[in-house]
């Protein structure tokens, strides 16, 4: 029995693995229009259940460092139609959904305080869009689900005794030891991504660092790091200083070339 599910979950990562914008191994077991339809779906009920944002000026802004942004997204994402929603919510923060969907707390805009930083968010965000985290995480929290259950017909099968509280270990075991590492690489990825795009676009990629340092202030990350799914705000920081020099050069060339973003409110 153990052999057979074995066999089975290596056929399953194997149909779907893909490798990642920075050349990760990943496992994707759904397909584009499925990611697609179910984050169309539930921009819908986020659309229907939250408070939209009317002021014309900061819907203008942050479109426009949307806009910005995303027409430097490779051509399969650039060519989708993005709607950009501003949400009355004071929390400091974004997310972006496959299908084309982002939406902005209003919350955001008192952290991010200019047009490089909101830029930075809103790359990151998109950047888990182009690394298909969202695809990622719920095919590992189904290959996890199946795991566990094959684990426990298999003590139950044998009649191993202390079953419950083996279960209870090997769950707590893949939550810190599976589930929230791979959030922090997600994260850490986006960042990532999330620089050369805005980089690419023409913003400022040194205020990436006084976003996460208003973050840190704000009281955001506050949670240690080993028990969170975001790196904590040194450890972001120190990332980003790393790889300053190259997304300058970026940021460089997108200058020279005449992209050179100017969304104000």
């Amino acid at each position: 029995m153990k052999t057979t599910l074995i066999a089975l979950f290596t056929l399953i990562a194997i149909a779907g693995c893909k490798t990642s914008p920075t050349g990760r191994t990943q496992i994707a077991l759904y397909s584009d229009s499925e990611m697609n339809s179910m984050g169309v779906q539930s921009f819908k009920q986020l659309k229907e259940q939250k408070l939209i944002n009317s002021d014309t000026n900061v819907n203008r802004y942050v479109q426009c460092v949307a806009d910005n942004v995303i027409s430097v997204l490779p051509k399969k994402y650039a060519n989708q139609q993005w709607e950009v929603i501003l949400f009355e919510d004071d929390s400091a923060n974004a997310f972006a959904l496959p299908g084309g969907k982002i939406g902005i707390h209003t919350g955001l805009l008192k952290i991010a305080t200019n047009q490089n930083q909101l830029a930075t968010v809103l790359g990151h965000e998109i950047g888990h869009v182009i690394a298909e985290h969202s695809n990622e995480r719920a095919s590992q929290g189904n290959l996890l689900q199946y795991g566990m259950q094959a684990t426990n017909a298999v003590l139950q099968t044998q009649n191993v005794k202390y079953q419950v509280e083996i279960m209870s270990a090997l769950g707590m075991g893949a939550q810190y030891g599976v589930v929230l590492p791979f959030s922090r690489t997600h994260e850490t990825e986006a960042d990532n991504v999330g620089l050369d795009l805005m980089a690419k676009a023409g913003f400022n990629p040194k205020e990436s660092v006084t976003l996460w340092q208003n973050m840190s202030k704000a009281g955001n990350g506050a949670t240690p790091e080993f028990l969170s799914t975001h790196p904590a705000p040194t450890s972001r920081i120190s990332e980003l200083r790393a790889r300053m020099p190259a997304v300058m050069k970026l940021k460089n060339a997108a200058t020279q070339s005449g992209l050179k973003p100017n969304c104000k409110f």
